[in-house]
């Protein structure tokens, strides 16, 4: 296999979290758009990250709502135990931290057992070594580039060089097929910088699409105009 492979397509997956939480599906209508791959939903249990969010109810309902593929995000302890707990299938995609169990690979082949993508997720302070044994179990690779836990922070200093070496990690292993996901302060500032370190996919929130100065049509409209290879 060939490890100069053409730049993956760039994403955006919207994060659910963001949204006018009594206006939310006025909000995630405004951004169905070919850059938009994924609804990104944030679950979190108050253990492994201090705070809560999205429902199962919630999660079950933008299932039934709309045909963009949820990229399901579980800040959780034992991620193994809840995954019966959400809709997901083909199409979708489902991360878990590595943090978060001793049963990495486990929660990893459960989540493709049901047809959709899993994808390990590492938080800043976890070194890239973390995942080299499970490579060939993971559809994508998400690396935080905030502390998890909330939306308006600011990227961490070490963020864009951890992204190059995950690339080249990739890339080396001949795994450049494999897409890297940044979750935090995804902004129109730092987006094309992630995506020259070799970002794929980009969770879209507050310093973005969600943007409070801009608005909802136009932050959409600004963010895909940052992505060089956005293919649409």
């Amino acid at each position: 296999m060939s490890n100069k492979a053409e730049p993956l397509r760039s994403e955006l997956s919207v994060s659910v979290m963001c949204a006018d939480p009594l206006f939310v599906r006025t909000d995630l209508d405004m951004l169905i758009h070919p850059a938009v791959a994924w609804f990104h939903c944030d679950v979190m249990d108050g253990h492994f990250v201090p705070n809560l969010m999205l429902s199962t109810e919630m999660i079950s309902a933008l299932k039934a709502a709309y045909s963009v593929p949820l990229d399901i995000h579980l800040m959780v302890e034992k991620p193994e135990a809840m995954l019966s707990w959400f809709p997901f299938g083909p199409g979708d995609m489902v991360s878990i931290h590595y943090e978060s169990t001793p049963h990495v690979p486990r929660a990893l082949d459960m989540i493709r057992e049901r047809g959709a993508k899993p994808a390990l997720a590492l938080n800043p302070a976890t070194p890239l070594e973390c995942c080299r044994e499970l490579l060939a179990d993971i559809d994508a690779l998400l690396l935080m580039t905030i502390n998890p836990g909330y939306a308006g922070q600011r990227m961490v200093t070490n963020a864009l060089d951890k992204i190059a070496r995950a690339r080249a990690m990739l890339d080396e292993r001949g795994y450049n097929l494999i897409p890297i996901e940044v979750d935090g302060n995804c902004s129109l500032q730092n987006i094309p910088l992630m995506e020259e370190a070799g970002a794929n996919i980009f969770v879209a929130g507050t310093s973005s699409v969600f943007s409070a100065e801009h608005g909802i049509e136009r932050g959409l409209v600004e963010t895909v105009g940052r992505l060089r290879y956005k293919g649409v």
